[in-house]
């Protein structure tokens, strides 16, 4: 399946989620998440703002602030994204697009070993992913590659293997609601 179908299909059972599912399966995946040796060993968590059926990320943020980690979230600025510290949700804004973002242009977030959430449509067991068509995290990532990353994402959105293109940045380790896959190590 081409990138636009798999887009399509993903996206089309994303909106068939309810609410509440959306919210007990976003539970799930964070507990999975902080049972993770990559949480607990973090000083600093870049998490995504979740828009429209993405896995829920503000408890994550709010344990991981409750847990004395500093969490950065993004922001497109000059047309590259960037991370910025936030310290509560009261410095957010909703963006042109509808997306929550940091309503300041910094403090900048620079901790280069920070746990970085990584969003996307479709991730498979190697941590090839197909995210939304921007390249904003592959291009970051490719900028900072000494972050672990970890994406979080429902079964349906797990496939046993995507192909990547040359300009694609994977993920260390990809958590589905049902079970976890194994991390993969640095290269």
């Amino acid at each position: 399946m081409d990138k636009a179908a798999l887009r399509r299909a993903i996206g089309a059972k994303k909106r068939s989620l309810a609410p509440e599912e959306i919210g007990v399966r976003s539970a799930v995946l964070a507990e999975k998440l902080f049972r993770t040796e990559q949480y607990r060993q973090c000083g600093a968590l870049y998490a995504y703002l979740a828009f429209n059926q993405e896995v829920r990320t503000r408890p994550i943020i709010e344990r991981a602030w409750a847990d004395g980690k500093r969490v950065a979230v993004p922001k497109v600025l000059d047309g590259e994204m960037a991370f910025l510290w936030i310290d509560s949700f009261d410095a957010l804004v909703e963006s042109g697009f509808g997306i929550p973002e940091p309503a300041a242009n910094g403090p900048a977030a620079d901790d280069g070993d920070a746990l970085v959430l990584v969003p996307g449509l479709a991730f498979d067991p190697e941590g090839r992913r197909v995210g939304y068509g921007g390249g904003y995290y592959d291009r970051f990532l490719r900028r900072e590659p000494r972050h672990p990353t970890i994406a979080l994402c429902y079964d349906f959105q797990l496939f046993d293997r995507l192909e990547a293109e040359a300009h694609d940045v994977p993920v260390d380790a990809v958590i589905a609601d049902g079970t976890p896959c194994a991390p993969r190590g640095k290269e």
